[in-house]
């Protein structure tokens, strides 16, 4: 039952950890660049980490008897972390050489 709780509970923290990481990234496309890392890149990097902490602890207690349904929950953390990577590539690579010369 334990188990069972911490489950469901690392995959909310994980879900809304993925929700912060693209938020800060969002944030990124209304203001200028810094000329060093500010407290949205912080943000960032310790939203990955814990986020990544807690699929750890996510995945190990899970009930594998059912795959499908322990990996179901996996799905919308991941589109938002690839969502997060993807805007922070294209943010750097290519908005902000386009928008700020």
């Amino acid at each position: 039952m334990l188990a069972s709780r911490v489950n469901q509970g690392s995959g909310r923290i994980l879900a809304a950890l993925a929700l912060i990481a693209l938020g800060t990234v969002a944030t990124g496309y209304f203001v200028s660049p810094l000329p060093d890392e500010g407290t949205a890149a912080h943000l960032f990097q310790l939203s990955v980490v814990l986020a990544v902490a807690a699929g750890t602890v996510y995945l190990a207690t899970a009930d594998w008897r059912r795959p499908w349904r322990s990996a179901r929950p996996l799905i919308l953390p991941a589109v938002l972390l690839l969502a997060a990577f993807a805007a922070l590539y294209y943010l750097e690579h290519f908005y902000y050489p386009a928008h700020f010369r």
